[in-house]
């Protein structure tokens, strides 16, 4: 006997007349607030074992609320529970505040009938807390659904959050804009692996807090690159590369020769000079698999390929500056097209970020071209490509 066992009989004591409450309705309640009561599942198990014992669908006050089950009967019910285990559970309950023990003179649980059959004093499990209590915990049980609810919603925040700084990062790296990024990228990286495994809500909210700072912190560099654009400046913003997709024909998608050394990105004095690209469609064609990462699932455009070619970089674990140095020597499409033939072969390719700097190299000193690799690569698929709307 303690003075909180007592303050609890007191309770159940004092339930209001005519009140009543269904039996499974209360244990459901019991059961989603069971963290806060400080019980655990098999603790439930028992309590819904007592409650298949009491044979009304409701618990009413102007009925006896007490079960006499034996140890082996409860046990059976309770899906096998051990002896000891069950006890253990049984006195959790109690200290929960959800059942009381009434105990007979020789410690038994049973019933004593009168002459009509009815039961005249029955010794064992007291379910009348759960009656006293079912509008406290009615009102745990909406708290708990609601901090889950909150909790749900911030990780899907989070997780957009996150997955926003992340494309602007990208998107910010390919277009040249000012701004330390590799540090910005790192401090991106920081954030999200110091959210623990199994956060807590706190956990969650402390790191949206951070990750938004740092995502208004790209934006407003972002901002500061489009107010100081002039108009009238290439609508992907590129600088000095020239888009050329005008044909389909093969002498134009695979330069020969001295064309090869003259469509160069960059010069031998370093000067940016046109870049020929090839057709989108026989890019998508040659790499299908790229397109499932575009806005939408889709690509249809050059910008929705580099946008969708940066989300791969960092999934192939790119880092930003061999993907920016490929873009500032082969050009941001024909970037992005390696970056779309890597990740068609990714699973024949040990390192990605050293493949791609290695032809970049031999892109700079025009001993690279991506026509034989992307025949290549509509050789192999065969007829299962995706068309380039």
């Amino acid at each position: 006997m303690t003075l909180a066992l007592m303050k609890r009989q007191a309770a159940a004591a004092r339930i209001e007349a005519g009140s009543s409450v269904d039996k499974w309705k209360v244990f459901r309640d019991a059961s989603a607030s069971s963290k806060l009561l400080g019980i655990q599942d098999r603790a439930l198990a028992v309590l819904n074992a007592l409650l298949t014992f009491y044979p009304e669908s409701e618990l009413a006050s102007d009925r006896a609320m007490i079960v006499f089950p034996s140890n082996a009967q409860l046990s059976i019910r309770a899906h096998g529970i051990a002896g000891t285990t069950l006890r253990r559970h049984l006195a959790a309950l109690i200290d929960a505040g959800l059942i009381l023990r009434k105990d007979s003179a020789n410690g038994k649980r049973y019933a004593r009938k009168d002459r009509s059959g009815d039961i005249e004093q029955a010794y064992g499990f007291d379910l009348s807390p759960l009656l006293a209590r079912a509008s406290e915990l009615a009102v745990l049980s909406e708290r708990i659904a609601a901090e889950r609810a909150l909790f749900r919603s911030t990780k899907e925040a989070l997780s957009i959050c996150r997955r926003d700084v992340r494309k602007l990062i990208s998107a910010a790296i390919v277009e040249n804009v000012a701004g330390d990024w590799i540090a910005i990228e790192t401090r991106y990286v920081e954030i999200v692996s110091g959210i623990p495994r199994t956060p807590s809500l706190q956990d969650l909210q402390d790191s949206l807090e951070t990750i938004e700072t740092l995502r208004q912190t790209v934006l407003n560099l972002l901002e500061n690159k489009l107010n100081s654009e002039k108009l009238g400046t290439n609508d992907i913003g590129f600088g000095c590369h020239i888009q050329n997709s005008n044909t389909e024909s093969i002498t134009e998608i695979e330069p020969r020769g001295k064309e090869q050394h003259e469509d160069s990105a960059v010069s031998s004095e370093g000067h940016c000079e046109p870049t020929r690209t090839f057709p989108l469609g026989m890019v998508l064609r040659a790499c299908p698999e790229i397109t499932n990462y575009g806005p939408c699932g889709s690509v249809s455009t050059w910008r929705e390929l580099i946008e969708a070619a940066t989300i791969v970089r960092s999934m192939l674990g790119v880092t930003p500056g061999a993907y920016r140095n490929a873009c500032e020597i082969m050009g941001p499409e024909n970037a992005a097209t390696m970056m779309a033939c890597i990740f068609q072969r990714a699973e024949h390719i040990n390192s990605a970020g050293g493949y791609l700097r290695d032809l970049t190299a031999r892109a700079q000193r025009r001993e690279f071209s991506l026509g034989p690799v992307l025949m290549a690569l509509l050789r192999a698929n065969g007829g299962t490509q995706k068309e380039a709307p």
